[in-house]
């Protein structure tokens, strides 16, 4: 576990350019970046659904030592994910679990 931080620490690194951040969503449908940070608004069916992905997401996160600021209303979970560590900019470690929750949202 300690090499794959490592290695999504050295992920981190410098802020991407505006083109850099365009490519990314250009695979992350539904993504936009607002305020210097990677966002989505993920809709389910239930609470419980909404819950389930968020736990979901949370392994994810917490496996790259990444943590997204989240908030959960009834069946709505809105994501941002920038980089504190960048001076609060996207980097490539947003991009990479933007990709990681994206993967896992079977509805939104």
């Amino acid at each position: 576990m300690g090499a794959v931080r490592c290695i999504l620490g050295a992920m981190a690194g410098k802020p991407l350019k505006a083109a850099e951040i365009k490519a990314a969503l250009g695979k992350l449908p539904g993504w936009t970046c607002k305020r210097d940070a990677l966002a989505k608004t993920f809709t389910f069916v239930s609470f419980r659904e909404a819950m389930s992905f968020m736990v979901r997401a949370g392994f994810e996160a917490e496996a790259m030592d990444h943590h997204p600021e989240w908030t959960n209303v009834y069946n709505r979970v809105a994501i941002r994910l920038n980089t504190h560590d960048a001076g609060g900019k996207v980097t490539a470690k947003d991009c990479a679990l933007a990709r990681k929750i994206q993967a896992i949202s079977w509805v939104g």
